[in-house]
């Protein structure tokens, strides 16, 4: 998550028609303390029960966890692009990510 924090003004257009939202099946309390203490600059939402993750086959119910997924919704309400895992560590993931981000853009792909 630091990644995106760090990433933030450029990748999410500083939050200008982006929302970002990180979820997890921590719970909510451990997120926003975790959120303020890190200053991340977007919102956590907690699916403590898992069913966000099992809606979209991110959770991993052996394990009790989200896989590290990622999802661009359109303007539309539909999925526009998906990273599933997210590869965090490749500087290609968010080169793609970013690029998905800008195709959605009304300004024409312009950050």
């Amino acid at each position: 998550m630091e990644a995106y924090r760090d990433q933030y003004a450029t990748l999410f257009n500083g939050g200008k028609k982006v929302t970002l939202i990180g979820i997890s099946v921590d719970p909510d309390t451990a997120l926003t303390s975790w959120m303020k203490d890190a200053n991340f600059p977007f919102i956590f939402a907690s699916d403590g029960d898992g069913a966000v993750g099992t809606m979209y086959g991110a959770y991993l119910p052996a394990n009790k966890t989200d896989n590290r997924s990622l999802y661009v919704i359109g303007p539309d309400g539909k999925i526009a692009y998906k990273a599933q895992p997210f590869r965090q560590m490749s500087a290609d993931a968010y080169t793609e990510l970013g690029a998905a981000i800008d195709k959605l853009s009304p300004e024409g792909g312009k950050r």
